[in-house]
């Protein structure tokens, strides 16, 4: 295959809402450039979509748990097959067990190339969890003799990441490489005033586990709560229980009897949500390079996350946001006070991130570099 022409690329990931959140806008970028594209993965909703932007739909029994092993053998079998049938120039392998499922199933194509996107290091790299910590070193060792062949190159989201697989040994140094993400939709979520109002609103989206820091915002909304600030804050996202860190419905319920969050649940309208905060959190413990501060920086809101690996790439502290202690609710209350109390400073802050996702991180410019990585990768 020559430079100029755009591979044929089959992604990889566990269930089809991950896919429409995280890459639809990526692959419709794709498709523009010329790429065909096929989806593998779990349909639930999203087979019509697929079929009315022309992506081959492949049903896998992925599972995110690892609770049922017949059923991961199902879905190596099905990839396996699906690769032979279409033939693809790069399977694109999304995160944890798509990887390692996806890696050991085209043992049996090995001219097929394809990519291992690490999209954070997860529950496994983030918990303090001694059963996590033995399951780390067991996912380590088989990492490092799946990603090893010649057909395997590795995506991650930012350099700490990549500098992890290297001293893990994981892949080769060589065929490793960062790109920021996947990008935003900047038509969609883009820059607009904040409404100040006498009870700003303060939202954190994000899947409900514990790695998020949800357990630290609503404990930094009870403390400012207790300080006397009026003020509202709200999770957005659903619960995910097949995440060893979940967070229970017994809990939310337990929060929203108390009075100190509201729950939103699962939004499709994600630009409109950005819009109706003032501040939006992420104190989460690890990431790759979350969509989630990405969006809202577009859409011109000040930001508040962890200074932790993926979060402080995109919340430049002091620029766009403030950055504070992982773990740590006191830290986390005072940021968010501070903001509440100059709407000026949250301006600045809106105005600072949108124009530093526009100059850097649109689905446009990290298409781009996507499909530099797709022909690098074809012509090894």
């Amino acid at each position: 295959m020559g430079k100029n022409d755009s591979p044929s690329v089959m992604f990889a990931v566990t269930e089809d809402w991950y896919f429409w959140s995280h890459r639809q806008p990526l692959a419709a970028y794709l498709q523009s450039r010329g790429c065909k594209i096929s989806l593998a993965t779990r349909f639930n909703h999203r087979k019509q979509d697929c079929a009315e932007m022309s992506i081959t739909a492949i049903d896998i029994s992925f599972e995110r748990s690892l609770r049922y092993p017949f059923r991961d053998v199902m879905a190596m079998i099905g990839l396996y097959r699906a690769v032979r049938e279409l033939q693809p120039d790069i399977v694109h392998l999304v995160s944890h067990k798509p990887i390692v499922l996806g890696a050991l199933s085209l043992f049996a194509c090995p001219k097929t190339k394809f990519i291992a996107a690490f999209t954070g290091m997860g529950y496994l790299f983030s918990s303090e969890d001694q059963k996590a910590r033995w399951f780390q070193h067991l996912m380590v060792i088989v990492l490092r003799q799946i990603l090893r062949r010649p057909n395997a190159s590795i995506l991650v989201q930012n350099e700490q990441d990549r500098q992890l697989l290297a001293k893990e040994r994981i892949g080769s140094v060589a065929r490793s490489i960062v790109i920021p993400g996947v990008g935003v939709d900047t038509s969609m979520f883009y820059e607009s005033e904040p409404k100040f109002s006498d009870r700003p609103l303060v939202i954190l989206a994000a899947r409900l586990i514990r790695d998020k820091g949800i357990l630290e915002f609503v404990s930094a909304a009870r403390e400012v709560h207790k300080r006397g600030i009026i003020c509202r804050f709200a999770l957005v996202g659903a619960l995910d229980p097949d995440n060893p860190a979940a967070i229970s419905g017994s809990e939310i319920d337990k929060w929203l009897s108390e009075g100190v969050v509201e729950w939103w649940g699962h939004r499709e309208d994600m630009p409109a949500v950005y819009r109706a905060a003032n501040i939006v959190c992420l104190p989460s413990y690890r990431e790759g390079f979350p969509k989630v501060l990405l969006e809202a920086a577009a859409c011109g809101r000040a930001i508040v996350a962890s200074d932790v690996s993926g979060c402080r790439e995109i919340c430049q502290n002091g620029v766009n946001g403030t950055l504070v202690k992982a773990r740590d609710s006191n830290s986390l209350a005072n940021a968010i006070i501070e903001l509440l109390s100059s709407p000026e400073r949250q301006r600045q802050y809106g105005l600072a991130g949108s124009q530093i996702v526009k100059r850097n991180y649109s689905v446009e410019r990290i298409g781009e570099q996507t499909l530099e990585l797709y022909r690098s990768v074809v012509d090894i």
